[in-house]
């Protein structure tokens, strides 16, 4: 690694670090060309054991020697030239908005997203995240998706990118963990017409999470994946999350095989997408 101590962060080799907003670093026509900023030692140490390529990092100075390791594994990975720009607590907290309790980020490149198709081979458990744009929600649902033995998670086009710094962060680094894509990519005409043949077509019962006059409830969806003399019985299951507030649209429910309500008392008729999605994983796991 090169270590380069940084005065100013109008240093412009730091413009990745300042100068763009994160819709900026994405490259939405070539995806190996953008960039998405990891936040915190454990973030960057899970997006590097899946192989993830560094293209610098910016650490606070009493961070360096805790972090030597996972210097040591990039300089094997990928060569001894990245940079580590090194920078006062007080510099960082001008880039970030706020004191960094993990004080390192880290300039990391996109990478092709898979197709759907691929990312689904061999899976018997998706979860679709319908137009979810808050990012701390898309970090959560990743978080649970990989503690819950998800197999892969599908983001459709309007949805927020699951690489965004904060969203990576609130996700603890196991969006590197859980297979994802963009079904349809940035197509946003693409979901829900195609998008939900294209998973019939692989084979999965989509269950669309909202309340409806015929939505049964979780427990007898879990009764469906577990009961092998079932004639009713789910072998491939497609969980489908709708954004804040609206929930899913009216299109995704009328395509969906199964609309699903979570039963709950008190007069709640809903919880958050991050907690539905943990409670709609934990329910549907594997036995």
């Amino acid at each position: 690694m090169r270590r380069v101590v940084v005065d100013s962060i109008e240093d412009q080799r730091l413009a990745a670090y300042t100068h763009l907003t994160e819709l900026q670093l994405r490259n939405r026509l070539e995806p190996s060309r953008g960039l998405f900023i990891a936040e915190s030692p454990k973030v960057i140490a899970r997006a590097l054991d899946a192989g993830v390529e560094p293209l610098s990092f910016l650490v606070e100075e009493p961070w360096l020697e805790g972090m030597q390791t996972m210097f040591d594994q990039v300089d094997e990975a990928f060569g001894p030239d990245i940079p580590v720009y090194v920078a006062s607590p007080e510099q960082l907290k001008r880039i970030t908005g706020y004191r960094l309790h993990r004080g390192a980020l880290s300039a990391m490149r996109r990478w092709p997203l898979p197709s759907v198709a691929a990312i689904c081979e061999g899976a018997r458990r998706v979860a679709v995240m319908e137009n979810i744009v808050d990012h701390t929600n898309i970090g959560a649902l990743m978080r649970s998706a990989a503690a819950l033995g998800v197999d892969a998670v599908l983001v459709t086009p309007s949805c927020s990118d699951p690489l965004y710094r904060r969203a990576a962060r609130v996700s603890m680094g196991t969006v590197f963990q859980v297979p994802w894509t963009r079904i349809g990519g940035d197509d946003v005409h693409y979901w829900p017409a195609q998008g939900m043949k294209d998973l019939h077509d692989l084979g999965f019962t989509t269950a669309a999470m909202a309340l409806s006059d015929d939505s049964i409830s979780l427990d007898d969806l879990a009764a469906r994946l577990d009961g092998q003399d079932r004639a009713d019985r789910i072998d491939r299951l497609a969980l489908i999350f709708g954004t804040e507030g609206d929930g899913l649209t009216r299109q995704t429910i009328a395509r969906a095989d199964l609309t699903v309500r979570i039963p709950m008392s008190h007069q709640v008729d809903s919880l958050n997408v991050a907690a539905s999605s943990a409670v709609a994983f934990y329910a549907t796991r594997p036995r």
